[in-house]
């Protein structure tokens, strides 16, 4: 796989600095069932990286100690870790908001058939990657078959209530693109998305994130081996819109690697760039007695892929209109 790294460190990128932190995104670890040409992790079957039991047993301390508002859960696929169930339920009790970061079909796979009951009762908000309601696209994307088992997980979640006005189980959805292009406008892609499912498979969801792909891992490999990743980098530094810094998730996120080790956003862990900093690497155990506000963020070429355009967070484009 080629290294995207060393096209990205040199940037012009505008310096940003952090506000009060009140989301905590934990990487669980980088096993997946799926293995998405898309994946900014190069997560899959064969990845072991696991987060250990003594940072497992610090996640709840930094809950209480930065006053967390939402415990955002990845991976891969963060329903694999063994102790998954154990980090919700522990978070919940606090009154902390928990999402999972679901693949979909993992919730059709033996073993974890009773997930999605689990996330329901207790009420797990569910942000389910889907990056196209069209069966050849999303299978080419994602692998053969992944599309029906998708739908079916979709379905299974709204019997449980997951979508539904009124029932608190919240259910979003994310597109990507197909290659190197830009998301189009969300709102106006979240009422296909919204008309395709419900008049063929009677679904019903909250609300589409568009993302961008970002030009690392597997996907800016691909870019690499195909010769465009410079053209991606331009189209995105092209469409940069300074109003989208105020905006973006690393002002008031911290991504948290397997090992505990934290990083300004998810995208910044998977290229190795750690919070800034002459010391030693910051962990989980440092936010027990350190604040972030005001620190700088490691910043390089890829966080045009945030800003570009509409804009992209883990909640979505930041400008939907």
């Amino acid at each position: 796989m080629h290294a995207t790294l060393p096209l990205l460190e040199v940037s012009d990128f505008p310096t940003l600095q952090r506000r009060t932190l009140d989301t905590l995104q934990v990487n669980l670890g980088y096993r997946c069932n799926q293995r998405c040409l898309h994946c900014h992790v190069n997560a899959g079957p064969s990845r072991t990286e696991m987060m250990d039991d003594d940072n497992i047993a610090l996640l709840p301390r930094v809950l209480d100690a930065r006053n967390i508002e939402l415990l955002d859960l990845t991976g891969g696929a963060p329903e694999m870790h063994p102790r998954f169930r154990e980090v919700v339920s522990m978070a919940r009790e606090r009154g902390v908001r928990v999402m999972d970061r679901c693949n979909l079909t993992i919730l059709q796979e033996p073993g974890y058939e009773d997930i999605a009951a689990f996330l329901a009762a207790h009420q797990v908000e569910v942000v389910a990657s889907l990056p196209c309601y069209s069966p050849a696209n999303v299978d080419r994307q994602r692998g053969d078959g992944v599309f029906d088992k998708s739908i079916a997980a979709l379905q299974a979640l709204n019997r449980l209530g997951y979508g539904e006005p009124g029932s608190g189980l919240v259910l979003n959805l994310v597109y990507n693109p197909q290659g190197p292009s830009l998301p189009p406008p969300q709102q106006a892609l979240e009422a296909d998305y919204k008309r395709e499912l419900r008049e063929h498979f009677g679904i019903e969801f909250n609300t589409l994130f568009t993302l961008a792909n970002m030009p690392i891992q597997r996907f800016g490999s691909t870019l690499v081996s195909r010769g465009e990743f410079a053209s991606y980098m331009q189209l995105l530094k092209d469409a940069y819109q300074p109003g989208n810094l105020e905006g973006v998730m690393c002002r008031s996120l911290v991504s948290v690697d397997w090992r505990g080790y934290l990083y300004d956003c998810d995208f910044n862990q998977q290229l190795d760039l750690p919070l800034p900093g002459n010391g030693p690497r910051q962990h989980l155990r440092d936010l027990l007695r350190e604040d972030l506000v005001g620190k700088g963020i490691h910043t390089a070429d890829h966080c045009y892929g945030c800003t570009a355009g509409q804009g992209s967070s883990c909640g979505g484009a930041l400008n939907a209109s």
